[in-house]
Parts: C-alpha cells; sequence; structure tokens
C-alpha cells in the first residue's frame, strides 16, 4: 500500500445490492422525514412548491443571514494563526454538510433537511472556538445564572433573533447536534411541536447537564450529529500537524476507522451504512465505536487544550472577553444610541431584520445581558479583537497573530 500503508474500507457486497435494487425502484425509505411532515411556527408563510422545496427554503433562509458570511473567520480549534490553509468553522460546517448528506443519500433519507441542518448547527457559535464558548458561558452564568451553549445560541439566531419560520425539524436537529459527544447509536425522539422544543431550550439556559439529554428527532438529524465528530477528528490532526503542533508525528492506535482525514471518512461512512441500512436508527460495529471514541480522546490530549493556544486565550482573550462583557453590558443598559454597542449591534440587527414580516419581534425587549451574548457570539475572532481595540484604546491585552513565515 506504499508508505502510508492506507486502509480504505468498502460497504458489503450484501449491502450495495440492497441499496442498488431499492433505488432502482424507488423505494422510499419509511423512517425518513418527508417534506409533507415539515412544522412551521406560522404555517401559512414558507409553503413548498417544486422550485423551493421544503426543507430547500430552510437552506437558502440559512445561508442568507448575514450572520452566515462569519463563519469565515471564526476559529474552528486553532485561532491567532494566519494561515489559510487551516480550518475555519466556514468550511468545517461544509464538511459536515458534505459527509452527513453523503450517509444520508446511501440511508436514502431526506438530504435536504440534512444540508439545512448542518449549514445552520454552528452559526451561532463563539470567536475563539469552544474557549470563547466557556469563557461567554462563564461570564452569563456569573450575571444571570443561566448557560450559554452554542447549539442553543444557533437556534436563537436564527429563532428568535432573525425570526426565519425555519421548520421545527430543522431547529431540532440544530439544537441536538452536540458534536461534543459519541454514542455507538442513534435513536432518534420525535418531537410533538414547537412547544415541547421550546421548553427543552429554555432547559438548556437552566440547567447546565440539560444539553446533555437532547435527541434529534429525525434519523437526519442524527446523521448530522454523528457527521460533526465526523468531520472534525481527521482534519483536526491534518490541520495540527500543518500548524507544527507535533515535534514528530503522534503514531495514533486506531486500527479499523484509520487514522487520517481521509481513512476516518470514508470508513466510518461505511461502517455507519453498513449497520444502519433499513432501520429505524444509526448504529456502528461496536470496535468501531470503541476506536471513534478513543480517536476523540487522543485529540483531546494531543491537539485541544494545547499549551501553546491556552495560553495565549489564557493570558490575553479570556481577560478581554471580561472587559468587553461589562463594557457592553453598561452601554446595553443605557441604550445610549451613540455607544458602540448601539450603533453596531442594535442597529446591525435592526437593518438585517427590517424586512421580514413574519414573527416579527422587538429586540430590545430582550434582557440587556442576552443582548451582551448575542453580540459577542456573533463576532469574528477579528471583529471582537478590533472592538477591544476601539474600546480600550490603551488596554494592557494585545493579540498577536502567528504569521506565515514566524519562526521559519
Amino acid at each position: 500500500m506504499g508508505k502510508a500503508s492506507l486502509t480504505y474500507h468498502s460497504l458489503s457486497e450484501e449491502i450495495q445490492e440492497r441499496i442498488k435494487a431499492d433505488l432502482a425502484v424507488h423505494k422510499p425509505n419509511p423512517y425518513a422525514c418527508p417534506d409533507e411532515a415539515v412544522i412551521r411556527r406560522n404555517m401559512d408563510h414558507d409553503r413548498a412548491n417544486l422550485w423551493r422545496p421544503a426543507f430547500v427554503r430552510d437552506t437558502e433562509k440559512i445561508m442568507n443571514v448575514p450572520f452566515y458570511n462569519r463563519y469565515s473567520d471564526k476559529t474552528q480549534v486553532f485561532s491567532l494563526f494566519k494561515n489559510d490553509d487551516i480550518t475555519r468553522r466556514a468550511l468545517h460546517v461544509q464538511l459536515v454538510s458534505r459527509i452527513s448528506r453523503n450517509i444520508g443519500r446511501l440511508l436514502n433519507l431526506n438530504t435536504d433537511l440534512i444540508e439545512a441542518i448542518a449549514l445552520g448547527h454552528d452559526i451561532g457559535h463563539t470567536p475563539f472556538g469552544h474557549a470563547g464558548e466557556r469563557k461567554l458561558s462563564e461570564l452569563y452564568h456569573q450575571h444571570t445564572g443561566r448557560f450559554f451553549n452554542h447549539n442553543v445560541h444557533s437556534v436563537r439566531v436564527l429563532d428568535d433573533i432573525c425570526a426565519l419560520n425555519l421548520s421545527l425539524q430543522t431547529l431540532d436537529g440544530i439544537i441536538c447536534h452536540n458534536g461534543e459527544m459519541e454514542m455507538k447509536e442513534y435513536r432518534p425522539v420525535a418531537l410533538k411541536g414547537f412547544e415541547e422544543f421550546d421548553e427543552r431550550k429554555e432547559a438548556c439556559y437552566r440547567d447546565k447537564a440539560a444539553i446533555d439529554t437532547l435527541v434529534p428527532g429525525t434519523l437526519e438529524g442524527c446523521v448530522v450529529r454523528v457527521s460533526d465528530i465526523i468531520a472534525y477528528l481527521g482534519k483536526d490532526r491534518q490541520d495540527a500537524e500543518r500548524l507544527g503542533f507535533f515535534e514528530e508525528k503522534p503514531v495514533f492506535s486506531q486500527k479499523n476507522i484509520g487514522t487520517t482525514n481521509a481513512e476516518i471518512i470514508n470508513n466510518m461512512t461505511v461502517n455507519i451504512v453498513e449497520h444502519s441500512y433499513g432501520k429505524d436508527h444509526l448504529s456502528m460495529d461496536p470496535e468501531y465505536f470503541e476506536e471513534f471514541r478513543r480517536a476523540k480522546e487522543e485529540n483531546g490530549k494531543r491537539i485541544y487544550g494545547n499549551e501553546r493556544t491556552e495560553k495565549a486565550f489564557r493570558e490575553n482573550i479570556a481577560p478581554m472577553f471580561e472587559e468587553l462583557f461589562e463594557c457592553l453590558l453598561k452601554d446595553a443598559r443605557s441604550l445610549n444610541e451613540d455607544t458602540s454597542f448601539y450603533r453596531h449591534h442594535i442597529m446591525y440587527i435592526k437593518e438585517i431584520t427590517k424586512y421580514n414580516k413574519i414573527l416579527k419581534r422587538d429586540y430590545l425587549e430582550n434582557a440587556p445581558e442576552d443582548m451582551v451574548v448575542d453580540f459577542i457570539a456573533g463576532m469574528t475572532d477579528d471583529y471582537f479583537i478590533d472592538l477591544y481595540a476601539k474600546l480600550f484604546p490603551n488596554g494592557r491585552y494585545r493579540v498577536e497573530y502567528i504569521g506565515y513565515f514566524d519562526g521559519k
């Protein structure tokens, strides 16, 4: 197999023949979510037609929200590097979409719904990745006793702030994606309607553990959830190696799922399809699951929490979060129209929602703390750094990016 000794598994002949036979007669998957099942807050609007089917509408709405643009400058894992070859959150959501649509296509699921969930799942993510998310949650909790989670905030952006009248199925898949928790089986638990959905969402703000109890209501949501992990396991290793995080290339231990990005995507896709075709849930081989779990654990030890990036966050960015939060909270309470908070956040929200005639809500009725969280979570990395410099021109904290040729 050559120097790299890569291993790519294939679907069994039996499963391949079943899939081809079912495709030939256009056999539907009884466990897929049909377009006709779509549920919206306002069913009189966004009715499907031939050229804009139900969940295609959701995807187009998500992609045309200005917050979607900000994926391109939000940290996926590695902050403060001037390097266009490492993954930003914009690429991550596309990878999740590609992997999950491929699994969904083989399982004959609703790939339009899968795409909508995948492209929207991280739209509420903070700048500076999960470190930024943890810090923002800490500050929010200190002031309100409530917790911040990026997947819940993605729903807040799309459903509350922008009021897009997205489907329950899309929003449910987004809030339940939880790419930090791997499972051997993914069994959907159907939602009754928006009342139950809203109760679950509110519970996540009040109870830190509630987020771990969420289970997607559709198989499509389950596919996105597992694909979120598949999309970053090997890619994070690839990026870490590209940035020189390893003095020597580490030896990862997986023998079935593989160790490289390409192997992991191929082999996990094959194994999930092999064990899930024709079933009402997703599953994988026990050995594959154990390796899948261990791969994430190994990434945690070797990549996530790397002292090189943790130190920069701890010593500079975390205290910048604290100062920005307090400054913006003061402005949010006063609602002085001359402040940066009002001009760059309140006016921004008014501008992007001014043509929305559906589910119209007055943004200023939100609590000041919630509006500050909205503002900070919506920032890109560079936006955050520039705003800090503007509000604290003599501030003690400064961030230096690692350039392409630094140390080379």
